[in-house]
């Protein structure tokens, strides 16, 4: 399997547009609640591409074997660097190589001490999640929705040796 990390304006924006609006990738994200349009597209990937202007980092766009296959990485948030993976169904099974790589660079290349995950309480599988050495920490309101956040920790992951 080939994995690569591009920019969002690297990809044909209809492919992005097409993964938001699948209906199995918006079960797993309450604060889309409108069709994702063009115009919300461009203003989306404006968005992302504005905290790698002003952070050094954000999400990219997940490229396995030469087809889109979602979105996802560190992006901040509150602070705080905030991991998400946002795949087409067809993809699911390769969050795990994606979330090696981005936890690789995390931890090595950017130095991070600490990562979050933010779940809606709908997310009810999280058992991978803990095993990964991710701890449930807090819960909070974005958008009017509750998230769980899990922390993990560079000194207690399960997977140290990546970096």
């Amino acid at each position: 399997m080939n994995i690569e990390f591009k920019r969002l304006t690297e990809v044909d924006k209809n492919e992005i547009i097409d993964l938001m609006n699948n209906d199995l990738v918006r079960k797993q994200m309450p604060l889309f609640t409108e069709d994702f349009n063009e115009s919300i597209c461009d203003k989306f990937i404006a968005a992302k591409e504005l905290l790698w202007v002003e952070h050094g980092y954000g999400p990219w766009a997940f490229i396995i074997n030469s087809e889109f296959a979602g979105w996802g990485g560190l992006q901040p948030e509150n602070g705080e660097a905030d991991l998400a993976l946002v795949l087409h169904p067809n993809y699911w099974g390769t969050g795990k190589d994606l979330y090696k790589e981005i936890i690789r660079r995390a931890f090595g290349e950017m130095g991070l001490k600490s990562v979050t995950v933010l779940f809606p309480p709908s997310r009810t599988r999280v058992q991978g999640l803990l095993r990964l050495g991710f701890k449930q920490e807090d819960e909070l309101i974005i958008g009017g929705e509750r998230f769980i956040k899990y922390r993990l920790e560079k000194n207690k992951t399960a997977n140290n040796e990546l970096w």
